[in-house]
């Protein structure tokens, strides 16, 4: 149990200064916008609308989005660059951030631990997993990449 608990306390004053720096620099850049060419747009009553929603409604979003893969971050730097008050944010953020940090001290543990176990006891299948899941994540890359580049057929009929 301890081990649990020192993971996790490490794991939440990264996640505290991780997203707390990501709503830092969506600050400034939203303030930066507000002072660029973009200051008219931004300044618009549906912008405003938006902005006001995201500061009084964003932190029960902000907190949920540390359960998620790969929305946390814009949920964080969102939150900054819409200037969601540090009295709604911050709540948000340590309840959010403990959240995450329970759930991969948690099970990035056990995950661990099962992965140390299959390679102290059966080595053979322990090697074996990993290259399967390896060349899974391999796969899943390249199949990706090849739907996002279209092929030659399609960029011959679209001059057509």
């Amino acid at each position: 149990m301890d081990k649990i608990a020192l993971t996790a306390g490490a794991l939440y004053i990264i996640v505290l200064l991780r997203a707390g720096g990501t709503f830092a620099v969506g600050w400034l850049a939203g303030a930066g916008a507000r002072r660029s060419r973009f200051a008219g747009r931004i300044s618009s009553e549906k912008f405003g609308r938006a902005e006001r929603a995201i500061q009084r409604w964003g932190a029960p979003v902000v907190a949920v989005s540390f359960l998620t893969v790969g929305f946390q971050t814009a949920a964080n730097f969102l939150a900054g660059s819409m200037r969601m008050p540090l009295p709604r944010y911050l709540p948000a953020l340590f309840v959010g951030g403990a959240a995450w940090a329970m759930v991969y001290a948690t099970a990035g543990l056990g995950a661990l631990e099962v992965l140390g176990r299959l390679f102290a006891e059966q080595t053979a299948l322990g090697v074996s997993a990993v290259a399967v899941l390896l060349l899974a994540v391999c796969g899943v890359v390249v199949y990706r990449r090849r739907r996002a580049v279209p092929s030659s057929a399609d960029a011959v009929t679209d001059e057509a």
